[in-house]
């Protein structure tokens, strides 16, 4: 089993800025890779950025340049920096996991930028 704690997020104006951060705990030997998911009111859950344990990080083309994911200072954690968000970055933010093929998900978090 593995637990994904996350923390940060809520209601920005557009523009601004937000952090979120997550930790891992429980049973994590070989784990693949880590980032965030998000839904947006209506929509299916979408990977957004993720960061392999071989320092490979994707981002969706619409975060490209605004997000910004890092390693924690403790193992198995992890940041994501959000810079000028936008009205449609709000939803609702998964930290997730991968690790033999399972992917584990964090509790989610709001976050939501109005105009």
């Amino acid at each position: 089993q593995v637990q994904l704690v996350q923390s940060g997020g809520g209601l920005v104006q557009a523009g601004g800025s937000l952090r979120l951060s997550c930790a891992a705990s429980g049973t994590i030997v070989s784990p693949d890779a880590m980032g965030w998911y998000r839904q947006a009111p209506g929509q299916q859950r979408e990977l957004i950025t993720s960061l392999t344990t071989g320092g490979i990080i994707y981002y969706k083309e619409s975060v490209k340049d605004r997000f910004i994911l890092s390693r924690g200072d403790a193992e198995n954690t992890a940041n994501l920096q959000m810079n000028g968000l936008k009205p449609e970055d709000t939803a609702v933010y998964y930290c997730h996991l991968d690790q033999y093929g399972t992917v584990w998900f964090s509790q989610g978090t709001q976050v939501t930028v109005s105009s």
